[in-house]
C-alpha cells in the first residue's frame, strides 16, 4: 500500500470511526484497527473516544462544528501574492514591515511565509550601509522539498 493511500483527512477518519461505530465496535476496538492500519498516522485513542461519544449522543455529523471568533479571512490568494511580491522586491524585508504595509498581524505574515509560501529565514545580518542601531533584516528563501 502506498503512503498516499494512508493520508486521511479529518472528515475521512471520522467517517471510518462512524462506520465502525455503526457496526457496533467499541472505541478501543476502533482505535486498535486504525492503529494497525494507519500506524503513527492514526488518531489518538482520546480522539476516537470523543467521536464515538458524539455518535452515541445521536450526532452523526463528521464535520467540525462552527467555532466562535473571527474567521481566517486574511489568508487569501491576493494577500499571499502581495507578500510574495514584497519579498521578491526586497529579499531582506522584515515580517514587521510587510505586516505594517498590508495592515495585518506580524504573526499572520509569518504563518503565510512559512506555511503558504514555504519560505524560511536563511540568516539575519547587518548591511554595512545600514545603521547599526537598527535591527537586522532577514533574508528569506524558498526551500526545496
Amino acid at each position: 500500500m502506498s503512503d498516499n493511500a494512508r493520508d486521511f483527512n479529518n472528515i475521512e477518519t471520522r467517517a471510518v470511526i462512524k462506520f465502525f461505530f455503526l457496526q457496533g465496535k467499541a472505541a478501543k476496538e476502533i482505535h486498535v484497527i486504525l492503529t494497525e492500519t494507519l500506524g503513527e498516522d492514526a488518531p489518538s485513542y482520546a480522539t476516537v473516544k470523543n467521536w464515538v461519544a458524539q455518535f452515541k449522543r445521536g450526532n452523526f455529523s463528521t464535520c467540525d462544528a462552527p467555532r466562535r471568533g473571527r474567521p481566517k479571512t486574511v489568508t487569501t490568494p491576493e494577500i499571499i501574492d502581495q507578500i510574495h511580491e514584497l519579498i521578491l522586491e526586497d529579499h531582506r524585508i522584515s515580517a514587521k514591515s510587510i505586516a505594517e504595509h498590508l495592515g495585518i498581524s506580524r504573526e499572520r505574515v509569518g504563518s503565510i511565509i512559512h506555511e503558504d509560501l514555504d519560505m524560511r529565514k536563511l540568516s539575519a545580518c547587518l548591511s554595512r550601509a545600514q545603521d547599526l542601531s537598527a535591527p537586522p533584516r532577514m533574508f528569506i528563501i524558498k526551500t526545496d522539498h
